[in-house]
């Protein structure tokens, strides 16, 4: 079985969701069920097929959540250092081209969120920032063309 690196907030964030869809979600979506039955004719009632049809998503995916959960290995990236990027880490980037500064967390796939500046570490941009130093000058295809970035910090917290 692949395991799937995640640091502790994350898995956090899926087992909540999975709790929240197992208490919250599924006793909703069974009365919705059971009131669309009590209209009568199944076969022409739009409420009962919509039911039907929320159920079905929301046990695929307390399925799936269910099964990257099993298949996690937490890492803390507080107990992680060095100047090396790696998972966990928090790099600090300047684009060569425009000066702009960023600083994104390297994290697992299922925990990603660019809006938190998560990155996966799958991402292009990840990929080519592991095993990287400060000082360091990486190259990230883009579609408008390569992107050149300047390391200007990793942290682990």
């Amino acid at each position: 079985m692949q395991k799937f690196p995640m640091t502790a907030p994350g898995l956090k964030r899926l087992e909540d969701e999975l709790r929240h869809l197992r208490s919250v979600e599924r006793p909703a979506v069974i009365r919705a069920i059971a009131e669309a039955r009590s209209h009568g004719d199944l076969s022409e009632n739009a409420e009962y097929h919509a039911a039907r049809e929320r159920q079905s998503f929301l046990e695929g995916r307390v399925e799936e959540l269910e099964s990257i959960i099993s298949a996690v290995e937490v890492i803390d990236p507080s107990t992680l250092s060095g100047d090396q990027v790696k998972f966990g880490a928090h790099v600090h980037l300047v684009d060569e081209e425009t000066d702009k500064e960023a600083t994104y967390q390297l994290v697992g796939l299922h925990e990603a969120d660019l809006k938190q500046a998560r990155i996966s570490i799958t991402s292009p941009l990840a990929k080519a920032l592991i095993g990287k130093k400060v000082g360091d000058t990486i190259s990230v295809p883009a579609p408008g063309g390569d992107r050149s970035y300047e390391i200007l910090g990793v942290k682990f917290i």
